[in-house]
């Protein structure tokens, strides 16, 4: 697996920007500190946000770009991950504001491949959050500890992720599933949505 040097910056640049844009969307209370320095949130409360935020958020959407990389390399595709800067000025400002839009870029991939190959190349991103969120989750028992927030956090976003990017709509991966793969496309859309509901209703707040 190979890794230009625009690609290794491009993905450092969003795994950055999206650790900033998430944990000021986590922490409203920390955008008063930038808005206004000395705003009541120590250096120290930031940089423990900024890196849970790194840890989940950023981790869980890297890992799913990075997913469809690895696997249309395997289907011999040249794929390579491409941030989208503009969009992700958008997530941090879009924190600021008190909401959050996140689409750190994408991995683009050329080459002969059939219906099937992009619909699992689709289908890995997904997955791959359910994996993470499933990883994350005997985090999320601990209790409450910056493991616990570690663990919870990275459940939420994982099966977030999952079950928005299995919508059948438009760019999102389960609109390639869907014209892959009706059968699949429901074998796999129906867990996600339920873990993202989950993920949504069933978490215990510490």
């Amino acid at each position: 697996m190979r890794f230009s040097t625009r690609e290794v910056r491009d993905l450092l640049v969003a795994w950055v920007a999206l650790g900033v844009a998430f944990a000021l969307f986590f922490r409203p209370e920390l955008v008063r500190s930038v808005i206004q320095p000395g705003g009541g949130v120590s250096s120290g409360e930031f940089v423990r946000a900024f890196g849970v935020s790194l840890l989940t958020a950023g981790v869980g959407f890297l890992l799913h770009e990075l997913a469809h990389k690895v696997t249309a390399v395997r289907f011999g595709q040249v794929a390579e991950f491409r941030a989208d800067y503009g969009m992700l000025f958008l997530a941090v400002v879009s924190a600021l504001a008190g909401f959050l839009f996140a689409a750190p870029g994408a991995v683009y991939h050329r080459g002969m491949a059939t219906e099937r190959e992009n619909g699992l190349i689709a289908l890995a991103g997904p997955v791959t959050n359910v994996a993470l969120g499933a990883l994350f989750f005997p985090l999320a028992l601990v209790g409450p500890s910056f493991v616990g927030e570690i663990g919870r956090l990275g459940v939420q976003i994982n099966f977030l992720l999952a079950g928005f990017n299995m919508l059948p709509w438009g760019p999102l991966d389960g609109n390639t599933v869907r014209k892959w793969s009706t059968a699949v496309f429901v074998a796999a859309f129906v867990p996600c949505i339920l873990l993202a509901l989950f993920a949504l209703f069933g978490m215990p707040s510490f």
